[in-house]
């Protein structure tokens, strides 16, 4: 099936949407006994969260890399994803979106929230001719997300490492059946717009 170049698959309910952020054990355990981040956590810093599980997978490669061995599965409030979107600058100059590159730098001053979209990756971790997207929390973003938007935190680094097993088995059936459904996120067109989400190419 053919993809829109930019579009937004996660995990979602009535209420709420899965993000992922993979961090070191001193910070994930305390964030999974607390169901929200704690110290030494640092607010202080723009934090990236990603609806894509698979994207999630190729930055951590698979909870294996220095400081990203626990991988958390984050369910925040939709509205307070939305309100990220909608306050959010494109961490490159898009003229689509922006009237010139000095109106682009000045949002992106201003915005407590960047947005970038990425290749999107397979099971194999290689890029997909279609986009993924992050968001990078910051300021204002980050004390939201922490104190208001968080519903819960799971722990699926036994996920990812389950199906990174079976690939190693040879086994992509079964690592296709562990990984979390994922599908198209309905966003208000005044927020897609904003985000510079694409129909199909």
């Amino acid at each position: 099936m053919e993809r829109p170049l930019r579009e937004i698959r996660a995990g979602y309910g009535a209420d709420t949407i899965t993000v992922y952020q993979a961090y070191a054990p001193a910070i994930a355990a305390p964030a999974l006994r607390h169901g929200r981040f704690v110290a030494p956590f640092k607010r202080d810093r723009m934090t990236w969260v990603k609806p894509s599980f698979l994207w999630m997978m190729y930055r951590c490669g698979w909870g294996t890399k220095p400081d990203q061995e626990c991988v958390l599965a984050i369910e925040i409030s939709r509205t307070g994803f939305e309100w990220a979107l909608a306050n959010s600058c494109l961490s490159h100059h898009d003229p689509d979106r922006y009237a010139d590159r000095a109106a682009w730098s000045h949002r992106l001053r201003r915005s407590p929230v960047r947005v970038q979209w990425d290749p999107e990756r397979d099971l194999d971790l290689r890029p997909l001719p279609y986009r993924s997207l992050q968001v990078g929390l910051s300021g204002e973003a980050v004390d939201r997300y922490v104190d208001d938007w968080i519903v819960a935190v799971h722990d699926v680094t036994p996920t990812a490492h389950a199906v990174r097993a079976r690939l190693a088995e040879r086994d992509r059936a079964g690592a296709l059946a562990l990984l979390p459904e994922e599908r198209p996120y309905p966003l208000p067109s005044d927020v897609a717009a904003h985000i510079g989400a694409s129909g199909v190419r």
